[in-house]
């Protein structure tokens, strides 16, 4: 049944409920996450991936470390504006906070900028943030004005404060029950360290419900939505399970589940949404979760090149994905200085997947903030002080091209940029042979800073290489579209997507069955 919420566009995007399923509406400001366990890759670590699907300009960040004076606070929650109205609340920072890299962009209605999905730290606690419904009745029950941590702020102080991924769930559920919970219906966060990952479902309702399922080293999981299925009643001292202490008795209370009926209790059932039979195959793009895990652990033992090729699969990337990331997590790490995160700039089907390290001391302008795609842009003129990043070349915007041109003929154009892109990654890869030794060596002779210089170097010019090849790729496909296929022009004026945002499907059918 539809809420009688007045309807706003919703970050879950999509899913509209339709005679009781869900509709194949655009699958957009969602995200999917990734996880694989240290037992099915090639070299013993954990890796995590994942796209950012968020109608947004997107940009790298790398944090520093800092420490905080006695008494600084930092502002958390939503405003008036969100889908659930809320209020912004200010809670006490903590004396330090660790060093990180991520992914930010700028917009999420309500959802003050920047945000963040998530990224890595200096303890390889690596998070992902991915949409997870709530039943309707805990939607309604929320409280207006809502106040609490969102999502961007759970996913932004695991990385600032946990030291492993159980330890970044206790924080999330410390940080709800202390200062509450904001959301627009819903989230799940991954979080996985180089031993494992835990699904964190947070829902909706006031209540400060939540639930952490462990994954472990012979797991993997995909969310797209989040989600958990049947969860033990008996979970207190649990290695595998954690929850808020109203978890349980909440849903008793609502009539939602009752213990002498002798159902296993189904986190999904109970407290997701009702219109979803299963959240593993909610049909929603052409390679359900349960489809993408299948053909993930297929390729066992799984490298990051593995990865990289299921995130930018053309079944699940579009024009939706907002970046391409994943990340490696070892326990033989020599230093904090050489965790590794490969990212796309924008979806990973048109962009190459570049290296970065947490060494790194610097980050292009060419893949810093820009307007392209940046909220209020069309209503304000630019900051004075951004001017010369203004002027660079943005890579977003660069590979945006790349996806276009492409995905304007996929049978033909997207298979030799597939290749261009793979070609550039392998002959990155086949530098880290060098690169990261030479680094290591470095810091063993107590000269940090030579390394970090060498990281930066590295990473920087490769990430100028990579922008290099997307610029030479939009003039290819453009000269092959003006004199092969000739340029489509469009039909109408509506410019902005309604439905179906653009794809790399084979002819373009975004209702081309899944292989």
């Amino acid at each position: 049944m539809i809420t009688a919420r007045p309807v706003r566009r919703s970050r879950l995007a999509l899913p509209i409920l339709a005679a009781g399923l869900w509709a194949a509406a655009p699958a957009a400001e969602a995200s999917y996450a990734y996880y694989v366990g240290r037992d099915l890759t090639e070299d013993g670590s954990v890796l995590l991936g994942g796209t950012g699907e968020e109608v947004s300009s997107h940009w790298l960040e790398i944090v520093p470390a800092a420490d905080h004076p006695e008494g600084t606070t930092i502002s958390v929650g939503v405003t008036a504006d969100a889908s659930i109205p809320g209020e912004l609340i200010e809670i006490p920072q903590v004396p330090h906070t660790f060093r990180y890299m991520q992914m930010a962009y700028s917009d999420y209605e309500g959802f003050p900028a920047p945000l963040t999905n998530g990224g890595v730290n200096e303890h390889q606690v690596a998070v992902r943030d991915v949409w997870a419904p709530s039943r309707d009745e805990l939607v309604e029950m929320t409280p207006e004005p809502q106040r609490g941590l969102q999502y961007s702020d759970l996913a932004r102080l695991v990385m600032e404060r946990a030291t492993t991924a159980r330890e970044g769930v206790e924080l999330i559920g410390e940080l709800i029950a202390r200062h509450g919970y904001a959301t627009y219906g819903g989230n799940t966060h991954l979080i996985a360290d180089p031993q494992e990952g835990w699904v964190v479902w947070e829902f909706a309702g006031g209540q400060g419900l939540w639930v952490a399922e462990r994954l472990g080293p012979d797991d993997v999981r995909v969310l797209y939505p989040g989600g958990i299925g049947e969860v033990p009643t008996d979970i207190e001292g649990s290695e595998d399970f954690l929850a808020s202490d109203n978890f349980f008795s909440f849903a008793e209370e609502q009539g939602w589940y009752d213990p002498d009926a002798g159902a296993p209790f189904d986190a999904h059932a109970v407290y997701g949404r009702q219109s979803v039979d299963d959240f593993r195959d909610p049909g929603i793009k052409l390679m359900s979760p349960a489809a993408m895990e299948e053909a993930t652990r297929a390729m066992a033992p799984v490298s990051e090149a593995d990865l990289m090729e299921r995130v930018r699969d053309p079944r699940v990337v579009d024009d939706d994905a907002g970046y391409g990331q994943v990340v490696g997590l070892h326990a033989d790490l020599a230093d904090p200085d050489l965790i590794r995160m490969w990212n796309a700039p924008t979806g990973s089907v048109a962009a190459p997947f570049n290296v970065w390290w947490l060494g790194v001391t610097e980050v292009p302008m060419e893949y810093g903030q820009h307007r392209y795609l940046t909220k209020d842009a069309a209503a304000t003129f630019l900051h004075p002080d951004f001017q010369g990043q203004e002027a660079t070349e943005f890579a977003g915007r660069v590979f945006k091209r790349v996806m276009y041109y492409a995905c304007s003929a996929p049978d033909t154009l997207l298979p030799p940029v597939t290749r261009l892109l793979t070609g550039f990654e392998a002959e990155t890869r086949a530098d880290l042979d060098w690169v990261e030794p030479t680094a290591q060596a470095m810091i063993a002779a107590q000269d940090r800073q030579a390394a970090r210089d060498l990281l930066t170097y590295y990473a920087t010019s490769r990430a100028m290489d990579a922008l290099d090849l997307g610029g030479a790729m939009v003039e290819g496909l453009d000269a092959y579209t003006r004199l092969v296929t000739g340029q489509a022009r469009p039909e109408g004026d509506a410019i902005n997507a309604t439905g179906p945002t653009v794809n790399c499907l084979a002819d373009g059918d975004p209702d081309m069955p899944a292989e």
